[in-house]
């Protein structure tokens, strides 16, 4: 191609241009929004090429920041040609159409758009979006959780959703952070989740305190740190390990994504001490620990960190009855104990503390042999009988039937009280059940066997009448034993009347009578008046007969004879 043509062609191609830019040039109107690129900054002005004969200029603070040449801006074509032949394009309007048409989009596609929280007015916040526009938000729909403190949200910078949005006229509208902070922290769970395998190490923040743990803040959203993962000692409680506010590392333990719950840890960066358990102790072994907590069946016994036992209240003393462990412990005490049982597995420990002091019972029987005389006060009276305490701790029974040979009370108390000191004999040892039987009246020969051995059957006995019943007499003979004349036994009903023997006996009056039976192993003595009463006329007639200082005597004929007129 020669020179000739080839100056043509650019000839033709200018002039396409030149008459494609006239359309495009008369097609921009104003009011348009165009697409300008940096050409120029100085300190007063940014030059912007628009596609117009001319550059536009902005002024530099209608920029946040100084914009840097070859950067593109949007713009709003003012005049095409000003008198001074200048194009006259905004930014600032540019930005401003944008913004509205980008809180449509967010509005309409339901997507957060950022702010932030300005001032505090009736009933919520006023936030501000930018480019001098604001909207209310509900003080409900500020947090997730109540707010309780609305001045710590101002001028706070966040993110919303837009609720309500008009602007024909009148600016109207609301926006809810709320919703987008349960969106957000949905979003950043579902990707923990995704992307967090147990075992991991996360950092969170000590959010809140419970009874039974820390919740830590993971972004968002909440993992449990429980108390019984915050160490492998013993946990009083979770403040005594972190603090609300706390930055901490935790270790993940647990990931259920079905029930979104997040298990965390703080002891799982050391090893389990009871990996080594069997290392140091053995069963049997004495060892020293500190009383972290107590309950109403034992007492928590730490042996070193990590290592905790159980000491039985059963296990704690070999002779006191122990109604809780406060009655010798107390928290943080330093006590000795003997290692009865564990299982590593189960990570359980068995402490006994009554194991390492020797047992009383095994030599009770050296101390107070069976036939012992003491001296001991009443501890307490029960229905069946009155305990003395034989030594601290060690305490021995005196039965109701083991008080007295004769008294047979309803109730101890009729013959003691608490606080007495009274003589005792150990009549049984049982070391087994460690039982210790006491008796009062084995101080003493059985009363009974003595009278059976004085008084046989049909001996004369003298008595003192203790009380008169409808059925007979109860009469009182040596040893305090109470004797029963039956009704049957009082008087011959040839001779008197139950009137007679009413007038003649009352209570106090002592009496001669013979014993018609006697049973020492049933303790009953039975007693006739009667039958002494037909003894002594007997007596008094044989006596008769054989006087022979009786001048005038009466024959046997005869006695009957005035008997019979009688």
């Amino acid at each position: 191609m020669n020179s000739e043509k080839m100056n043509n062609a650019d000839e033709f191609i200018e002039q396409r241009l030149r008459e494609e830019y006239m359309q495009t040039l008369a097609q921009v109107a104003e009011g348009q929004m165009l697409p300008g690129q940096i050409v120029e900054v100085d300190g007063e002005f940014v030059y912007v090429d628009v596609g117009l004969k001319s550059e536009g200029k902005i002024p530099i603070d209608e920029f946040e920041e100084p914009p840097a040449i070859g950067d593109t801006v949007y713009v709003i074509l003012l005049s095409r040609e000003s008198r001074r032949g200048e194009v006259i394009v905004s930014k600032k309007k540019a930005d401003e159409k944008l913004f509205w048409k980008n809180l449509r989009i967010a509005f309409d596609r339901h997507e957060p758009v950022p702010g932030s929280i300005a001032r505090r007015i009736k009933g919520g916040f006023e936030a501000d979006l930018g480019n001098d526009i604001t909207a209310f938000l509900p003080l409900s729909k500020t947090d997730i959780p109540r707010v309780t403190d609305p001045d710590g949200y101002v001028g706070l910078t966040t993110a919303f959703y837009i609720e309500r949005l008009y602007h024909h006229g009148k600016v109207n509208i609301v926006v809810n952070r709320r919703d987008w902070l349960e969106n957000e922290n949905n979003r950043k769970r579902e990707e923990f989740f995704q992307n967090t395998a147990i075992g991991d190490e996360v950092e969170g923040i000590v959010k809140t305190f419970t009874s039974f743990g820390a919740f830590i803040d993971l972004g968002g959203f909440d993992g449990l740190l429980h108390i019984n993962d915050m160490s492998w000692g013993h946990v009083n409680s979770p403040k005594g390990i972190v603090a609300i506010g706390d930055t901490i590392k935790v270790k993940v333990i647990r990931l259920d994504p079905e029930e979104r719950k997040i298990n965390l840890s703080l002891k799982h960066f050391s090893e389990d001490p009871w990996t080594h358990f069997e290392d140091h102790y053995q069963n049997g072994d004495v060892v020293k620990g500190k009383v972290t907590k107590l309950t109403d069946f034992g007492a928590f016994i730490e042996i070193e960190e990590g290592i905790e036992g159980l000491a039985h209240i059963s296990e704690m003393s070999w002779v006191k009855k122990i109604r809780h462990p406060k009655e010798l412990l107390q928290v943080n005490d330093i006590v000795e104990t003997k290692i009865l049982s564990y299982d590593i597995q189960q990570g359980k420990l068995s402490l006994g503390l009554k194991q390492v002091l020797p047992n009383p019972w095994d030599d009770i029987d050296n101390r107070y042999p069976v036939g012992m005389r003491l001296k001991r006060k009443i501890k307490n009276i029960t229905n069946f009988g009155a305990f003395l305490e034989v030594e601290e701790g060690i305490d021995g029974l005196l039965h109701l039937d083991d008080m007295s040979w004769a008294k047979r009370p309803k109730h101890p108390s009729a013959l003691y009280n608490q606080g007495d000191e009274i003589e005792a004999m150990i009549i049984d040892l049982d070391k087994e059940n460690q039982r210790i039987k006491l008796g009062v009246k084995q101080l003493t020969e059985d009363p009974w066997r003595s009278l059976a051995k004085a008084f046989r059957r049909g001996s004369v006995i003298e008595g003192e009448i203790t009380s008169i019943t409808d059925f007979g007499f109860f009469v009182k003979v040596q040893g305090d034993i109470e004797g029963l004349v039956n009704k049957s036994n009082l008087f011959e009903p040839s001779t008197e009347s139950i009137d007679d023997i009413s007038e003649r006996y009352k209570v106090g009056d002592t009496v001669k009578a013979v014993v018609m039976d006697i049973n020492v192993d049933r303790q009953k003595l039975g007693l006739s008046i009667r039958e002494y009463t037909r003894r002594m006329q007997q007596e008094t007639m044989v006596q008769y007969i054989h006087d022979d200082s009786v001048e005038e005597k009466a024959t046997l004929a005869d006695f009957i004879k005035d008997k019979s007129k009688d």
